[in-house]
């Protein structure tokens, strides 16, 4: 059993232009705080692509303006998702780099240290603060910096493959893979930013597919995760594959 956590979501599990999946969002929420109630410690990483993305800026728009807007979506999902836990009575906080009026808490590593082990799920929104830097890095810096265990990448796809598996009928699945493998042929599990911070962290990582029935709970019950069948990655695992 993990210890303490860093789960990176994407907006797009939560919703999508039409408005929020609360059932997903209640499904999600309700995992996490079996999780909680087992005493492993949780922070969650979420992005704002269901809201908006960079790329759907106009080609004249200032790169910097398209990326903050996507901070303050990420800041957005994750108001949400803490009131998701709040009526499921599960104590949440949003800590944000930098001020958003009275609606977040500022980042401070002792304080979301304190947080986590009151039992207090940590939702990191706004990114590092700046742009340029996806959500993926900061869910690599902040599991670096609060010693986490492993970074669990709730996907659309089941874990890792040696090509894209929707084009390729043939692709092959990784169960297991180093980070340097994962870097050296792009296998495009997170940006290179964070890969390089896991590594030098030497903290593990764990790809599964969101859409799996109990899969936060199981995935954060690693290495018990029963059928989920995901990607484990780590700083000197050998590769192997799913039959």
């Amino acid at each position: 059993m993990l210890n303490r956590i860093i789960i990176k979501l994407s907006g797009e599990a939560i919703g999508n232009e039409s408005g929020y999946d609360d059932m997903i969002i209640n499904s999600i929420v309700a995992q996490i705080i079996l999780l909680v109630r087992t005493h492993v410690q949780v922070a969650l990483v979420v992005g704002g692509g269901n809201l908006w993305r960079g790329r759907q800026a106009a080609p004249e728009m200032d790169r910097v303006k398209a990326d903050q807007m996507g901070m303050l979506a990420t800041v957005m999902n994750a108001l949400y998702l803490q009131d998701a836990f709040r009526r499921l009575g599960q104590k949440a906080k949003v800590v944000t780099p930098f001020p958003v009026g009275n609606m977040t808490e500022l980042y401070n590593k002792d304080a979301a240290l304190e947080m986590l082990e009151s039992g207090t799920v940590v939702i990191n929104a706004a990114g590092l603060g700046h742009p340029l830097f996806s959500t993926d890095t900061i869910t690599a810096l902040r599991a670096a910096e609060l010693d986490a265990d492993c970074i669990l990448f709730a996907k659309n796809t089941d874990g890792v493959y040696d090509d894209d598996p929707h084009k390729n009928p043939s692709a092959k699945k990784y169960r297991t893979l180093s980070y340097r493998t994962a870097i050296k042929n792009n296998l495009h599990v997170a940006d290179m930013s964070a890969l390089h911070i896991a590594l030098e962290a030497g903290i593990s990582s764990y790809v599964f597919s969101l859409n799996a029935h109990n899969s936060i709970t199981l995935a954060g019950s690693y290495p018990e995760t029963g059928n989920l069948n995901g990607t484990y990655i780590g700083v000197y695992a050998v590769e192997l594959w799913h039959e």
